[in-house]
């Protein structure tokens, strides 16, 4: 069965880090693309940035663009998000996700199976 577990989430403050992390089973992270997003109160869920399968290129949206960096590691089956330069706008609830046909920047969120349960992230001015 397909599973993934984020972690990492925690209260940090405005221009602190935080390193994400996205544990799967059921299935190797090289395989297929992985993607983080999140979602805060009252918002739209977002992608934030996702590593495409094999070669693993690698996208993130222009908000988080030099601040926020995804890589993977086959060894550990888990996918990380470093997140560096935190604003308060960053605070939301981060999930991994991933789907046998998805795949970044482009394909249609509806093509994500598999969710995270998500963890929390609160960046205090």
């Amino acid at each position: 069965q397909v599973h993934l577990v984020e972690s990492g989430g925690r209260l940090v403050q405005a221009g602190g880090s935080l390193r994400l992390s996205c544990e799967a089973s059921g299935f190797t992270v090289d395989n297929y693309a992985i993607g983080w997003f999140r979602q805060a109160p009252g918002k739209k869920r977002e992608g934030v940035s996702c590593i495409n399968a094999k070669e693993g290129h690698t996208y993130s949206v222009d908000s988080v663009m030099g601040r926020f960096t995804i890589s993977r590691d086959a060894a550990k089956n888990t996918v990380y998000l470093q997140m560096n330069s935190l604003k308060p706008d960053d605070s939301a609830v981060y999930y991994c996700a991933t789907g046998s046909n998805w795949y970044c920047p482009t394909a249609p969120d509806r093509l994500i199976e598999v969710w995270g349960q998500g963890t929390p992230v609160t960046v205090s001015s």
